[in-house]
């Protein structure tokens, strides 16, 4: 091989190594971070759904509970009625439902994100 071909192969090798650090790490990152976030919301989804049939399996009418205030702070709450629940629909809204409500949500909600998460893997 020649010093030419050398320097040609060197300065293809760079371009490429120059791509796959300037374009598809990020990338990367940017999706694992989406993906991480998307199963996150996914998990409290469920953890709902199993607190749902909780609720329902003990025939709890009232119940005390912990409530996280945010950095993983809890507080103690008290829940005097559990006919209904505030379920987060999204972006910021919170909306008061019937546990049948909230689980038929859920799974809607499941799906949906399931969806997405299918979206964006074959994208």
């Amino acid at each position: 091989m020649e010093v030419a071909d050398t320097a040609k192969v060197q300065e293809t090798i760079q371009k490429y190594e120059e791509f796959i650090y300037t374009k598809l790490e990020p990338d990367l990152q940017q999706i694992t971070q989406d993906r991480d976030a998307l199963y996150n919301r996914m998990s409290e989804y469920l953890k709902l759904k199993t607190h749902i049939e909780t609720i329902r399996n003990q025939g709890l009418e009232e119940m005390e509970t912990k409530v996280d205030l945010g950095s993983n702070f809890f507080a103690k709450a008290f829940v005097p009625d559990t006919k209904y629940m505030f379920v987060n629909v999204g972006f910021g809204f919170h909306l008061e439902m019937t546990l049948d409500e909230a689980d038929e949500f859920i799974d809607r909600k499941i799906s949906h994100m399931e969806n997405q998460k299918s979206v964006k893997i074959h994208n």
